[in-house]
């Protein structure tokens, strides 16, 4: 691209020159404007030359060089650097755009474990995963990613899944638990029993969905190449019918007059207009929508967002926080308030997400002399002693170990049951939030004639029905991994219609095969993972999926314009080249006409920059 600019720089200087000063030698111009016209043409004429050599002869830039020559030899010197100034600006553009598009989503290696310490004759050895067999024992301190799919045979601890659920919480597990690659051991010292090959594990699969994924998505061609196969092998067969057929069977016509007349119908059918005003009209919806914290990464994305009918939507960090916070306090024969200082005081040394929102909650500083005694149950809770009152926090499964009596919450979310010296005292819920914008999303989207809006996350199925309740969503898929989520979006695929297209938005690396897959690939950019953000075509950098509907509504006012660049274009077009095959428009007007032409419709292009910023 910059050298591209540099280019069209140089070129438009010494095209000025070549227009301003008068050097009293028309050799001297004409050699100006040559040499402006090989620095900005020169890779043009370079893509005809080789292009007709593949047999792909009637394209746009065979155009292009056809009708600038052809100005070169009507003596009109300047229109044809001008033609293909017009273009070069109009390409870069293009390229501006297109240099946003998607990176290779290298992120993913980030979750590619490094290592695996095998235990092999009594010893611990560092290897490379792929050097693992089925089988095998491998040790996972607190901190290290698991490298291999396995079952832990000795050890307990608490795993942070987001990398492949995408849900917040973290996962207990004991002796016996399944554990997948990719996941972190946060606190305990496990050792695992290797079930799959590194090639096999959830990981692999994921960076081969993500390849397959992007294999799978169709790109829209670019409309001028796609106008260029029809109308350029038109107007150069009319031109060449009109340079010869005339003078051989119109009496007292000139070969001289109608070539003339041809290489002016070949510079009028220069498409300017549409090459520049079409480009530009998508750069300037792509800088609109970054004007509101909308990052599109090309014009094919934003062309096909116009055409959304289907919404898929990830659950958490999405449409939820992502974060998990105290939702509820149930005291009996306590205050709320004591309720909640005594289960922060039991789960004042415990770092796992629940616990940190108790104390979040609490907001006080716990003063550790009146906790005499703390131990983790893994899978059940905590049991403390407070004052010298033992205190149990955890989940039924503790109360019920313990024989206490207690009352069953039917609130959705993580349900804390406090006893205190035996006795049923309370429960705490805490749950993922709602954020404040998504059911006005939600309602917006189906205003704005998107057809279906689709849920899914690897969450529980109470959880996920009760957000996809709340927020009006009219299918919710539940307990998801990576490969389902795909799965089911292959299924909604099939559902649209031919020209309709299916929009996913997510935010975690295990959402990065989806957002490949879909025809548009939506990712939360505050809080979302690098390889969500590197896979997806568009980003919602504030994270907010009220953005969404601006993106759709912005993508739609800019397709408008285009269409009526369009129409006006070739309409004027037609026109003008109708003249000029007849005579009555000369080789200036006809320029005159076409770079009108090209104005007005830059100016009509410039209109989609015109956003608020919301």
């Amino acid at each position: 691209m910059k050298k591209k600019g540099i280019k069209i720089i140089i070129s438009l200087i010494l095209f000025v020159l070549g227009l301003v000063i008068n050097f009293n030698n028309e050799l001297i111009n004409n050699i100006i404007f040559a040499i402006a016209y090989i620095i900005v043409g020169f890779e043009i004429l370079k893509k005809a030359v080789r292009n007709i050599t593949r047999g792909k002869v009637f394209d746009e830039n065979f155009l292009m060089s056809v009708a600038t020559i052809g100005a070169f030899a009507i003596g009109q010197f300047p229109e044809a650097v001008a033609v293909m100034l017009f273009y070069q600006v109009g390409e870069l553009f293009q390229s501006y755009a297109v240099d946003k598009s998607r990176k290779s989503i290298s992120s993913l290696m980030d979750i590619r474990p490094d290592f695996a310490n095998v235990e092999r004759n009594g010893e611990i050895k560092k290897v490379d995963p792929d050097e693992v067999n089925i089988g095998e024992i491998i040790v996972v301190k607190p901190g290290e990613k698991i490298p291999l799919d396995g079952t832990i045979v000795e050890g307990d601890s608490t795993i942070d899944t987001k990398a492949l659920t995408g849900e917040s919480l973290p996962q207990d597990v004991a002796e016996g638990s399944q554990v997948l690659n990719g996941c972190i051991n946060l606190t305990g010292f496990i050792k695992i029993k290797v079930t799959k090959e590194y090639g096999e594990s959830t990981v692999s699969k994921i960076l081969d969905l993500v390849e397959n994924a992007s294999s799978k998505k169709s790109q829209s061609e670019n409309f001028i190449t796609k106008f260029a196969r029809y109308y350029t092998p038109i107007v150069v067969i009319i031109a060449v019918f009109l340079a010869i057929i005339p003078p051989l069977v119109i009496e007292g016509a000139t070969f001289s007059d109608w070539i003339y007349r041809a290489l002016s119908f070949l510079v009028v059918s220069c498409p300017c207009a549409l090459v520049i005003s079409i480009p530009l009209s998508f750069f300037g919806g792509i800088g609109g929508a970054s004007k509101m914290g909308i990052l599109i990464k090309g014009s094919n994305y934003l062309e096909q967002l116009a055409n959304t009918e289907i919404m898929v939507f990830d659950k958490t960090g999405t449409l939820t926080e992502g974060v998990f916070e105290v939702q509820k306090v149930k005291s009996i024969d306590i205050s709320e308030d004591e309720l909640l200082k005594i289960t922060a005081y039991a789960e004042n040394y415990s770092n796992h997400p629940i616990s940190l929102s108790v104390k979040k909650a609490y907001a006080k500083d716990i003063d550790e002399k009146q906790i005499q005694d703390t131990e983790e149950l893994s899978g059940r809770g905590v049991v403390a002693k407070i004052d010298n009152k033992k205190v149990l926090v955890g989940n039924e499964k503790l109360m019920k170990e313990n024989q206490i009596k207690f009352e069953k919450c039917k609130d959705i979310g993580t349900v804390l049951y406090v006893a205190i010296d035996e006795k049923y005292a309370g429960y705490i819920v805490i749950s993922d939030k709602i954020k404040k914008d998504s059911k006005n999303a939600i309602e917006e989207l189906k205003k704005n004639n998107v057809k279906l809006t689709v849920m899914l996350t690897g969450d529980r199925k109470a959880v996920g029905e009760h957000v996809a309740e709340e927020l009006g969503i009219d299918r919710v898929y539940t307990e998801l991994l990576p490969d389902g989520k795909v799965r089911k979006v292959e299924s909604l695929l099939k559902e649209k219609s031919e020209k309709g297209k299916l929009a996913f938005v997510g935010d975690g690396i295990n959402d990065a095969p989806v957002l490949a897959l879909a025809d548009i690939g939506i990712a939360m950019g505050g809080l979302g993972s690098d390889a969500a953000i590197e896979a997806a075509d568009i980003v919602l950098m504030t994270d907010e999926p009220s953005k969404i509907v601006n993106a759709i509504n912005l993508s739609r006012r800019t397709m408008k314009i285009v269409k009526e660049n369009i129409i006006f274009a070739i309409f004027i077009k037609i026109l003008v080249l109708v003249l000029s095959a007849i005579g009555i428009s000369t080789m200036w007007e006809a320029v005159f006409a076409d770079v009108g032409v090209s104005i007005i419709a830059i100016l009509n292009a410039l209109r989609v920059l015109r956003v608020k910023n919301n």
